[in-house]
């Protein structure tokens, strides 16, 4: 479960960002894929080739898999839970692109370079129903897109076909369909950043009780319905950063508030989803951002010249929990 939202400052730096909130621990870290990489596949035995270099959280899981990044162009992607709406194909298909749902955040990543293009390119693109060996489940997945030029579009795959949705608002989280998000938001008109005005009930006026009681009726809840609309909302009246540096630490407080501590979200099995990490992607100079449970620093990788054209993926491991080291000390001797 988790969510996710663009954002630009001032200056143009455009960001996507998001939570990762699972309960089964993931082991992420920054990865940065290289130019011109082939990568074996879950679904056929001929894999598939990506030719842009991109950076985001990932995990070696016999290929390196990530579920969230930018690349070279600046186009940039995550996966977010799509549980029970998800839908995919059964069997290959001749003359497709043929994927592992955990393997489409690589694929567009690694080979479109906008929005546009891979609007152009879903038609030679087949999801297949095939598990992750880390999870040993199909993960029911549906992506929000993002470019440079401040495009957003969100990608879900249902029963009902194939959906490639201009995103308006620029949020999103996990089931039900983003369309429903989109209508739902119509139940929240009445909340606003200001007070409302005092009302009269007979002989008796009614006021607020004080600064923020426009925002009464805002839900405070961790299901993805009161996610969706609890981050449209900060996002929509949050102010506009100045500078990149103040964009992250903006998007920072704007996923706090959807923010998952462990132990206040437990699941039927047990487990607690929480949230694992925040990953923030600039676009416009490509370069991610991780922030960690364990560990509230915000490190980067900058996408550099040196590290697109290395041979093979290059991993920037974080520690938890004790002495952490940041990601830019890797990166000032790779970079």
């Amino acid at each position: 479960m988790c969510t996710s939202l663009t954002y630009m400052a001032e200056k143009g730096a455009f960001f996507l960002a998001r939570t990762m909130d699972f309960g089964i621990e993931l082991g992420g870290s920054p990865v940065v894929v290289p130019r011109n990489q082939h990568f074996n596949s879950d679904a056929t035995a001929e894999g598939y080739d990506t030719t842009y270099s991109f950076v985001g959280a990932g995990r070696d899981v016999g290929n390196y898999i990530l579920v969230d990044g930018v690349n070279e162009k600046g186009l940039s992607a995550a996966a977010l839970y799509f549980r029970g709406e998800a839908t995919y194909a059964k069997t290959p298909m001749t003359g497709k692109t043929n994927l592992a749902p955990h393997e489409v955040v690589n694929w567009l990543l690694g080979n479109m370079a906008s929005c546009a293009e891979l609007g152009q390119q879903l038609t030679e693109l087949n999801v297949l129903a095939i598990p992750i060996a880390l999870l040993q489940v199909t993960t029911p997945l549906h992506w929000i897109i993002a470019d440079v030029s401040g495009a957003c579009y969100v990608l879900e795959l249902d029963q009902t076909g194939c959906h490639y949705i201009a995103n308006p608002v620029g949020v999103m989280a996990n089931s039900p369909d983003f369309q429903w998000h989109l209508k739902n938001l119509s139940n929240y008109l009445q909340v606003q950043p200001t007070p409302h005005p005092h009302r009269t009930y007979g002989q008796f006026v009614a006021a607020d009780f004080g600064p923020g009681s426009g925002a009464l009726g805002l839900p405070g809840d961790f299901t993805s319905p009161s996610r969706f609309v609890r981050l449209t909302y900060m996002r929509q009246y949050a102010e506009t950063a100045k500078t990149p540096e103040a964009a992250v630490n903006v998007l920072s407080h704007l996923l706090n508030t959807v923010d998952i501590p462990r132990g206040v979200k437990i699941k039927e099995d047990g487990s607690s989803d929480y949230t694992q990490y925040r990953g923030y992607m600039r676009m416009d100079q490509p370069t991610y951002y991780m922030q960690p449970y364990y560990d509230q620093t915000i490190s980067r990788v900058i996408l550099t010249e040196n590290l697109m054209n290395q041979p093979a993926p290059i991993a920037f491991p974080l520690e938890k929990e004790q002495e952490f080291k940041s990601v830019n000390q890797s990166v000032n001797q790779h970079g």
